[in-house]
C-alpha cells in the first residue's frame, strides 16, 4: 500500500472517531469518577473496531510504524501517533485536533493496575496476574490446608453460595480470614452468588402405562422428550418411535424458562454433552429431539444443566435465595460474584439493592451465556458506576452457549473489550483441573495456564491436589509475565538466542 493510501485509510478511522467523540465523554460523565477515562476509551476502541484494520496493519509495519493491533487501553492515542509518523514520513507536520484528550500507553497502564488494585489489593510482586481459588467444604477447608495455599500463592478464596449453608460459608471465611493475619498474606474473600442455572429436575419414564420417577435415564439421538413445567403432569405419552428408554419428559428448576423457548432453538444439556432442538410447544410442555452427543446412549440425570443459547430469557439473574444470602455476603465477603448476567439492567438491579455499598464491596460480573457476551459493552458502561469492578470469563457455560468453534475467538474478544475499559480479568473453569483433581496436568492445560498470564486474576477449582495446583500455577505466570504483558510481547533477552550465538561464533 502505498503511504498515500496509508494516509486517507488512517485518517478516515481518525475522523469516525472524532466524530463519535462526544458519545464516549457522554459516556464519560455517566460512571464512578475513577472509570472516566476507560468509559471513554471503551467507545473509543469500540468506534475503532467498526473498521477492518486487517489491510493495514501490514503496510503500518512495513514503514516501520507500530500497527494498531495491541492498543486496546489508549485507542484514540495509537491511531493520532500513527498519522503523526506517516505525515512526517510524506515530509509534513500533523497537527491533532485543539483541545483533544488523549491517553496513552502509560496512562492506560496506570489505569488497569488501579482498578485491578482497588478490588483485588495485590501485594505480590513476584507477579501482577493473581491466583483465585474455590473452597470446599468446611471438612476440606480446615486450617493447614489454607495455610498451604495462601503459602503456596493463592490470593482470593472463592466461596461457592449454591452449596452448603451459612455456618459453612462463616466457619470456611474466618478461618481464611484468621490464616491471612497470622501469615500476614493479604488473601480476599469472593463469595459467588448462585443465579438461575437451569437444570433438569424430576425425570418421568412410562412403564405399563403408569408413570415412575427416575434419577437417571438412557437417551440416543433422533429420540423425542418433553421438558415439563409441573413434573406431575398425568396426561403424558411416550414420544419417539424408537425411544427404547421409554422416557416421558422431564422437569426443570426453572419452569417459566419453557415458555421463553421456541421451536428451532437450541437446547444443551449436562454442560453441553448432547444437544437437542425444540421441534413442539403444547402449552407449557416443549418437545425437544436429540441431535447430538447420543448416538451410542448416553444417560441424563437429575441435577445437570441446561443451556439454552438461542432463548432471550425474561428471568431476573437475581433469584430469590440469591436475595437471601446477599446480605450475608456483604457482611463477610470482600467481593460478590454476579452470575448469569445478561444485561446491563441486570447490573442496575443489583447496584439498586446494594445502594450506598456499592462504593465499599467488589463486584465480578460472570460472563456466561451468549447473551451477556452481545451486551457486554453496554453491560461495562452501567457496571462502572462501581469502583472495584471485574469481569469473570466463565469458560464452562459459555464454551456451551458459544460452541467450541467460537470459544477461544470470544474469549479473547471479552479480554479485549475489558482491556478497553482497563477492567480486570478472571480466567476461569478447568485451568490446571486434571492436576487438581488427579495430581498430573495434561499437556494442554499446561498451555492454557500459560496463556492466562493474559487476564488479573485466574481462578483454580476444587480438587484433592489443588495445593500442587497452586503452586505450579504461580511458578507458570512467574515465568510467563517476563514475556508477555496483555497481547505485548515483552521480549526479554533469551538464553537460546545468547547461547546459539555463542556457538556459532566458536
Amino acid at each position: 500500500m502505498k503511504l498515500t493510501k496509508l494516509d486517507k485509510e488512517v485518517t478516515a478511522i481518525y475522523k469516525h472517531m472524532l466524530y463519535m467523540d462526544s458519545l464516549a465523554n457522554k459516556m464519560g460523565k455517566s460512571v464512578h469518577p475513577s472509570f472516566k477515562w476507560s468509559a471513554i476509551n471503551l467507545i473509543r476502541y469500540l468506534v475503532l473496531r467498526t473498521h477492518d484494520l486487517r489491510k493495514i496493519h501490514d503496510a503500518l509495519s512495513e514503514f516501520g510504524i507500530s500497527s494498531l493491533r495491541t492498543g486496546e487501553g489508549y485507542a484514540l492515542k495509537n491511531v493520532v501517533d500513527a498519522l503523526v509518523l506517516i505525515n512526517l514520513l510524506q515530509g509534513k507536520t500533523w497537527k491533532n485536533k485543539k483541545g483533544l484528550k488523549l491517553i496513552g500507553y502509560e496512562k492506560s497502564r496506570r489505569l488497569r493496575h488501579l482498578h485491578t488494585n482497588n478490588i483485588f489489593n495485590a501485594k505480590d510482586r513476584k507477579c501482577f496476574t493473581e491466583i483465585m481459588v474455590t473452597m470446599p467444604g468446611v471438612d476440606l477447608a480446615d486450617e493447614k490446608f489454607i495455610h498451604d495455599l495462601l503459602t503456596e500463592g493463592m490470593e482470593i478464596a472463592r466461596i461457592n453460595l449454591s452449596h452448603d449453608n451459612k455456618a459453612t460459608w462463616k466457619k470456611v471465611s474466618q478461618r481464611i480470614r484468621e490464616s491471612s493475619a497470622q501469615l500476614n498474606i493479604p488473601c480476599k474473600i469472593l463469595m459467588d452468588l448462585g443465579g438461575p442455572k437451569i437444570r433438569t429436575r424430576e425425570i418421568l419414564v412410562q412403564q405399563k402405562g403408569s408413570l415412575r420417577l427416575a434419577d437417571r435415564i438412557k437417551i440416543h439421538d433422533g429420540e423425542h422428550i418433553m421438558l415439563l413445567a409441573d413434573e406431575k403432569e398425568k396426561n403424558l405419552k411416550r414420544v419417539g418411535k424408537k425411544a427404547k428408554t421409554k422416557l416421558v419428559g422431564i422437569s426443570t428448576n426453572l419452569p417459566s424458562v419453557l415458555d421463553d423457548l421456541k421451536v428451532g432453538d437450541r437446547v444443551y444439556f449436562d454442560d453441553g454433552k448432547f444437544g437437542a432442538k425444540v421441534t413442539n410447544k403444547n402449552g407449557t410442555n416443549v418437545k425437544v429431539k436429540i441431535e447430538s452427543g447420543a448416538s451410542e446412549g448416553r444417560a441424563l440425570k437429575s441435577g445437570k444443566g441446561i443451556n439454552v443459547p438461542d432463548t432471550q430469557l425474561r428471568l431476573s439473574s437475581l433469584t430469590k435465595e440469591d436475595l437471601v444470602n446477599l446480605p450475608f455476603a456483604l457482611d463477610h465477603a470482600d467481593i460478590i460474584g454476579y452470575s448469569f448476567v445478561r444485561t446491563a439492567n441486570d447490573v442496575k438491579v443489583l447496584f439498586d439493592l446494594l445502594g450506598d455499598r456499592l462504593q465499599n464491596i467488589g463486584i465480578i460480573l460472570k460472563i456466561e451465556n451468549q447473551e451477556a457476551f452481545q451486551n457486554l459493552p453496554l453491560i461495562l458502561l452501567e457496571a462502572m458506576k462501581c469502583p472495584k469492578l471485574g469481569v469473570m470469563i466463565a469458560r464452562g457455560d459459555l464454551a456451551v452457549e458459544v460452541g467450541p468453534e467460537r470459544m477461544s475467538e470470544i474469549q479473547d474478544e471479552i479480554m479485549w473489550i475489558c482491556e478497553a475499559a482497563h477492567i480486570p480479568v478472571v480466567w476461569a473453569t478447568e485451568v490446571l483441573d486434571r492436576l487438581a483433581k488427579l495430581g498430573r496436568p495434561t499437556r494442554s492445560e499446561i498451555t492454557d495456564a500459560a496463556s492466562s498470564v493474559r487476564a488479573e486474576c485466574v481462578m483454580l477449582n476444587k480438587g484433592p491436589y489443588i495445593v500442587d495446583a497452586v503452586r505450579l500455577l504461580k511458578r507458570i505466570l512467574i515465568k510467563m509475565e517476563k514475556h508477555t504483558s496483555k497481547k505485548k510481547s515483552k521480549m526479554r533477552p533469551l538464553k537460546l538466542a545468547i547461547n546459539a550465538l555463542k556457538r556459532m561464533e566458536n
